[in-house]
């Protein structure tokens, strides 16, 4: 008799159950994906590139003259004649940041006395100019830092001596030259 176990035994020449596919990779995939990311990066760069561009071919618009604006800031000084520490001390920040700018002598940053002493060497004012912008700024100085109460006819003429200084030394337009045509200084200025 022979005896049957419950587990038979598994025969080399026995049929399996089947397999799963195999996974074979695709090259082309990958192909395909970079290319597509590149396409889309070139198009982002493209928009970026473009925008900047354009943005660069904006005219701004052209700056306004020191003296202009100086001038501005001045009447703007004017509302403040009741309040002589805040008039002052408009008046002659103007004054200085116009200097600055004007000539390019560094005046803001400086005391009034290492102002005056540096002006002195230089030639970008007249003497008469020098001796008046010294005067002024002690002034101003008198009520910025003394608490001086100057009166409204003092003040005033402060304003007085800052427009002149402004005017006397704001550019100059150049002459038109001979033969030239009344609108080319306009034109060639552009």
């Amino acid at each position: 008799m022979t005896n049957v176990s419950s587990s038979t035994p598994v025969l080399p020449d026995a049929l399996r159950d089947i397999k799963p596919p195999l996974a074979i990779p695709n090259p082309w995939l990958w192909i395909i994906i970079a290319a597509v990311v590149l396409a889309v990066l070139a198009i982002v760069g493209a928009l970026v590139l473009y925008f900047v561009l354009r943005r660069k071919n904006i005219p701004l618009p052209p700056p306004i003259p020191a003296h202009i604006r100086a001038k501005h800031h001045l009447e703007d000084a004017l509302a403040l004649l009741s309040q002589p520490k805040p008039f002052c001390t408009l008046v002659s920040d103007t004054i200085r940041f116009y200097l600055e700018e004007r000539f390019k002598f560094r005046a803001p940053e400086r005391t009034t006395e290492e102002f005056l002493y540096e002006l002195k060497k230089t030639e970008l004012l007249l003497p008469d100019q020098k001796e008046s912008l010294g005067e002024f700024l002690k002034s101003c100085d008198l009520v910025k830092f003394a608490r001086y109460e100057p009166r409204e006819a003092e003040l005033r003429d402060l304003h007085g001596s800052a427009v002149r200084l402004v005017e006397e030394t704001e550019p100059q337009p150049e002459p038109a030259q001979p033969g030239a045509p009344a609108g080319t200084l306009e034109k060639s200025a552009a």
